[in-house]
């Protein structure tokens, strides 16, 4: 350590001052070899608040000469006339620019750039004032940028490609997409030609802004202009081809790039590592796996050895692939090859594993990162608690969580609420949210996900008390607080009270559309109650909210469900009042109420008019329709519709019942046994409906045998016979000598216990059975 001692002044006279200073920069210059790593406490009084990089002595070393005793005397003294002491009339120009590459604070470089100014015996030409536009664009000094500009103006300095490729590169990182760009229309007006290093800046300034197709324009524009003017060199560097490649490759363009790619390969460039990974990647987010292989084989060819980033887009790709097998493998391959895996590599199979309920290999992965000392990420540490919770293993999921609960941020308390509460463990979803509740880390997010995990849990009462109390805690309720617990309270059928909420959240001026109000409106027509739906329409009207098209056609199709055609068609005309075309989910609702009360010309028109719309008509009306059309013996209209439906494979058990009920109506036996057919072979008959109709189909016809096969399968599916379906049988057992009297006693006895009197049914429809074979004497008393 420096010995202070001899700083020490017994008296102030200046002279004697003046030469004890001058004996100790001796000394201590004298002790600074031509390379050692300084000490930090040299560091002291050059910046209170700085923190001083290590440099890595080999890095130092490596420039020779004077150069690495400059750079530890930089950090030694704060004072530059001290620091330069030894070298300050001997200093190059090529070292005065090391010297300012190597500065880590901009404060710093700023002060030697000026004290080489102050000097007057430095010539500074453009490439220390590039290297200083590249410290203060990193730091984003924007006013000390165009100071230095202005400087270079005055001293006719000319900015050379290098310095526009600085300044355009410096804003573009800095997020000042077009003032960058207004330095290449600078560069534009100097009259000057951009290289290849400029060019693909500008070009990774257009990306950065998203302008893939700018950026593509650009390229195809420079080029061009640098054929016309050297003809004869056709090729671009490897900077220049992988640049392109990347654009291409961001703009989702794989094709543009396979070509770029063969095209240098053609012309005799040579792809380096970064080539392959910038193909690697693409190929892969295209799903092109083969294409990856391919690419691995040339490198082989080429001797182009993988690097950690290679590996690390392979075991990406093959996991988003969902082969994470192959994926694995790349990570024990980068091991093989001599490659220390990095944060990324183990951050990224570590999740693959957890959302694949991998615990044995992700336990040894995370084994791996502590022994390495790698920090688990809160994204990844949220996915490893929903891998327990998946496998079932809660005593691991909480004890993970409590892990990294001491260091965890809001969101990521958030994310193990969220994870806990969506597997319906409620217990461990409240104990996560009082945990961040006593670390005061509480949050809008994590109230939102405590309120979203009781709703999964059913416990309503606590929903609302968390909700009530939130503001008890410094948190206010957002939109997404009301609209959350509206929806809760909607979907358990608690629409009075989720309406009160509405209410609140119109006080509080977070009501900004209409989605609040339909989702209690929902529940409100669901479960019959239209006049408390009308009021809060009302209500919403009142408040100035405009209804939109999925309000009216909730009150629509409310009132169509009850075949109240006037109320219903008043909405209609409130919705085409406030400037709404009438859409398939309106006109799907006007043909179910057309056809409940028999408006068949109506239901005609509408059902066109739905056909017309994206969406079209849904199955439901399109079978209300059918059901219509059999009403009224219209074959034709049916069959079309029936057909269109089996054409879309969207026609279900209720289409084919209406149509064996329309060829039977008409006398058309055959299409009716066509349509049991299939109905049958489809697995299409499990529903009373169809059951009864393919009894009733049999029978008629004297097959009796097939009528009570199917009563028999329908008995055994569980489907619940009903009137209807006694009445096929009771008229079965007559034809075959019952008497209507056994009959009605039958029925007597079902209607005063259910589960007996299907019993007794089903005694006397298996007499007839046996019957029918002949074995059996068929006597009901």
């Amino acid at each position: 350590m420096l010995n202070t001692d001899c700083l020490r002044i017994p008296n102030n006279n200046p002279v004697f001052l003046n030469q004890r200073i001058a004996s100790t920069k001796y000394r201590i210059y004298n002790k600074i070899p031509n390379f050692v790593q300084a000490s930090s406490s040299y560091y002291g009084g050059f910046s209170a608040n700085r923190k001083i990089e290590n440099k890595r002595p080999l890095k130092w070393g490596s420039y020779g000469g004077c150069i690495p005793s400059i750079l530890v005397a930089l950090e030694t003294f704060q004072d530059l006339d001290d620091a330069f002491e030894p070298w300050k009339e001997s200093l190059s120009s090529k070292e005065r620019t090391i010297i300012l590459k190597e500065q880590t604070d901009w404060r710093r470089a700023l002060s030697i750039f000026d004290w080489f100014k102050i000097k007057g015996c430095y010539e500074l030409n453009v490439i220390h004032y590039n290297v200083m536009l590249k410290i203060l664009g990193r730091a984003r000094k924007w006013d000390h940028v165009s100071s230095l500009w202005t400087e270079m103006q005055s001293k006719c300095i000319t900015p050379t490609n290098s310095t526009y490729g600085t300044l355009i590169d410096a804003f573009s990182k800095g997020g000042l997409y077009k003032e960058a760009l207004l330095w290449l229309a600078e560069m534009y007006k100097q009259g000057m030609e951009l290289d290849e290093v400029t060019m693909g800046i500008v070009v990774q300034t257009y990306k950065k802004a998203g302008e893939f197709q700018k950026a593509e324009q650009f390229f195809k524009r420079w080029s061009s202009d640098r054929n016309d003017a050297c003809p004869t060199r056709s090729s671009y560097g490897l900077y220049t081809y992988n640049t392109l490649i990347d654009t291409y490759g961001k703009a989702g363009q794989l094709k543009e790039a396979s070509n770029v790619f063969s095209q240098m390969l053609r012309e005799g460039i040579v792809p380096d590592i970064v080539t392959f990974n910038t193909m690697i990647h693409i190929s892969g987010n295209h799903g092109q796996l083969e294409e990856v292989s391919s690419l691995m084989e040339v490198m082989k060819e080429l001797c182009c050895d993988p690097d950690t980033r290679t590996y690390n887009i392979l075991i990406s790709l093959y996991a988003k692939h969902d082969d994470i097998t192959i994926a694995a493998g790349y990570f024990s391959k980068m091991k093989e090859a001599g490659l220390i895996p990095d944060i990324v590599s183990y951050r990224t199979l570590l999740y693959a594993f957890s959302i694949r309920k991998m615990v044995g290999e992700a336990e040894t992965l995370i084994f791996e990162m502590e022994e390495h000392g790698f920090k688990i990420d809160e994204y990844t540490q949220s996915a490893l608690t929903r891998m327990y919770l998946e496998a079932g293993l809660l005593k691991q999921a909480w004890s993970w969580f409590e892990k990294f609960n001491s260091r965890m941020s809001s969101e990521c308390f958030s994310a193990n609420i969220d994870a806990f509460g969506e597997h319906g463990h409620l217990d461990l979803a409240e104990k996560a949210f009082f945990c961040c509740l006593n670390k005061r880390k509480l949050t809008i997010l994590v109230c939102n996900v405590m309120i979203k995990a009781y709703g999964i849990g059913k416990n309503y009462d606590k929903a609302c008390e968390l909700f009530d109390t939130m503001e008890k805690y410094g948190v206010s309720p957002d939109k997404c607080s009301y609209n959350s617990l509206v929806q809760i309270l909607s979907e358990a059928e608690l629409p009075a009270k989720a309406a009160s909420y509405v209410r609140k959240m119109q006080e509080v001026g977070l009501v900004s559309d209409c989605i609040p109000f339909s989702m209690v409106m929902t529940k409100f027509a669901k479960l019959g109650k239209l006049d408390q739906a009308e009021d809060l329409f009302e209500e919403m009207v009142t408040h100035g909210i405009k209804p939109d098209i999925v309000i009216y056609s909730i009150l629509i199709n409310a009132f169509a469900e009850i075949g109240n055609i006037d109320e219903a068609l008043s909405y209609v005309d409130s919705l085409k009042h406030s400037g709404f075309a009438l859409n398939s989910v309106v006109c799907n609702s006007l043909i179910k109420l057309y056809t409940k009360v028999g408006n068949l010309l109506e239901a005609r028109e509408t059902y066109e008019l739905a056909r017309s719309l994206d969406g079209g008509p849904d199955v439901y009306s399109s079978n209300c329709m059918i059901d219509l059309y059999c009403e009224n013996s219209m074959v034709k209209e049916a069959e079309q519709i029936f057909n269109n439906l089996k054409h879309r494979g969207d026609a279900n058990e209720f289409s084919y019942a209406m149509m064996l009920c329309l060829y039977k109506k008409i006398g058309q036996v055959d299409e009716a046994y066509q349509i049991a057919d299939e109905m049958h072979d489809s697995g299409l008959v499990t529903e009373t409906l169809s059951f009864n109709s393919l009894i009733k189909l049999y029978a008629s016809d004297g097959r009796s045998r097939e009528a009570i096969q199917f009563f028999q399968q329908m008995v055994d599916s569980g489907a619940q016979p009903d009137d209807s379906t006694f009445k096929l049988l009771g008229s079965i057992l007559i034809k075959h000598g019952a008497s209507k009297e056994a009959v009605n006693r039958l029925e007597l006895v079902r209607k005063n216990d259910t589960q007996s009197g299907l019993l007794e049914w089903i005694k006397a429809i298996y007499a007839i059975s046996c019957l029918d074979d002949g074995t059996s004497t068929l006597v009901i008393k």
